[in-house]
């Protein structure tokens, strides 16, 4: 019997959240990994540098300026890959974000925006890539969650957060058992503290330094650490893991 493998050699990707951070790192390593790769993000990210990314490792990419908490939108998204690349076969939805406030003054609105774009659209994003997976006899998905899904983060004020990524977390649990019968599989990743532009500032080293000090492995993740986890859930070595959540997090949940 040969070895499982990790390649994913000429199949059609969607990556939301792929403008910056965790996303733009996936886009690239699914293409480093052997997929075509549809890039998604809001207008006016740098969605251009990621295409220019992706089509340097030899594969096709199309940038798709798009609004995750709009289905329309994300439905024309679809479209525009599986005409310009092929059937949609992968997704893997990173598009998110973060702010902070305490629980006891933070604003419904600023609740709500977290919520609609962190776990409402990651709900939409899966919905309009299963479709199109779903006419074309099965997929893969990948959601990014957080280890802020399972823990409330030391010293930070994000009940929303937490709660948006709990909710992807059993979002993708919950698909993931409606679709498994028509050939999609739906997991997600939780990344631990990662070394994205926005941990990077000089005006966050000290909480850095507490990131560092909070994580067994004394250290952030580096954006290329979360390729390998994704990749592996999306490709065929990963046939029989669906609804499963990968906590990627040198360790921090361990205590």
């Amino acid at each position: 019997m040969a070895a499982p493998s990790f390649r994913i050699d000429d199949r059609v990707a969607i990556v939301t959240g792929a403008g910056s951070g965790i996303g733009r790192r996936l886009a690239i390593g699914l293409a480093e990994m052997g997929a075509h790769v549809g890039c998604l993000d809001l207008p006016g990210g740098d969605l251009a540098g990621t295409v220019a990314a992706v089509e340097e490792t030899g594969r096709r990419a199309v940038a798709l300026p798009a609004d995750v908490t709009r289905s329309d939108e994300l439905t024309e998204a679809v479209a525009a890959v599986e005409r310009d690349l092929g059937p949609l076969r992968l997704a893997v939805n990173a598009a998110g974000i973060a702010n902070a406030a305490p629980a006891e003054d933070m604003p419904v609105e600023q609740w709500n925006k977290v919520i609609d774009v962190n776990l409402t659209g990651v709900f939409l994003s899966c919905q309009a890539e299963a479709r199109a997976m779903l006419r074309g006899g099965g997929g893969s998905i990948v959601n990014i969650a957080s280890m802020s899904g399972t823990i409330a983060n030391r010293g930070l004020l994000q009940a929303h957060y937490n709660a948006s990524k709990a909710g992807v977390m059993h979002v993708s649990k919950s698909l993931a058992t409606e679709w498994c019968d028509r050939g999609i599989r739906v997991n997600s990743v939780s990344p631990g503290y990662t070394a994205t532009p926005m941990n990077l500032r000089a005006e966050v080293a000290e909480r850095v330094r507490q990131f560092e000090s909070d994580t067994p492995l004394g250290r952030m993740a580096s954006v290329d650490e979360m390729v390998g986890p994704v990749v592996f859930l999306l490709s065929d070595a990963a046939s029989f893991v669906t609804g499963t959540d990968l906590i990627v997090d040198g360790g921090v949940t361990c205590w």
